[in-house]
């Protein structure tokens, strides 16, 4: 699925992991205790398109 986004990764430390979607916070590993699942991220990122 293609969602016509430019992505940028911004090297963390201390195992930060976090999507942004136009300045909104769409997962965070640090809340969730997890990363995301396989096909998480563009389930949320749909999801947040459709807003």
């Amino acid at each position: 699925m293609s969602f016509g986004v430019d992505s940028t990764l911004i090297p963390g430390s201390g195992g930060v992991f976090d999507v942004v979607v136009d300045g909104r916070k769409v997962f965070s590993k640090r809340e969730t205790g997890r990363f995301p699942d396989p096909g998480e991220i563009t389930k949320l990122l749909g999801a947040s398109k459709a807003r």
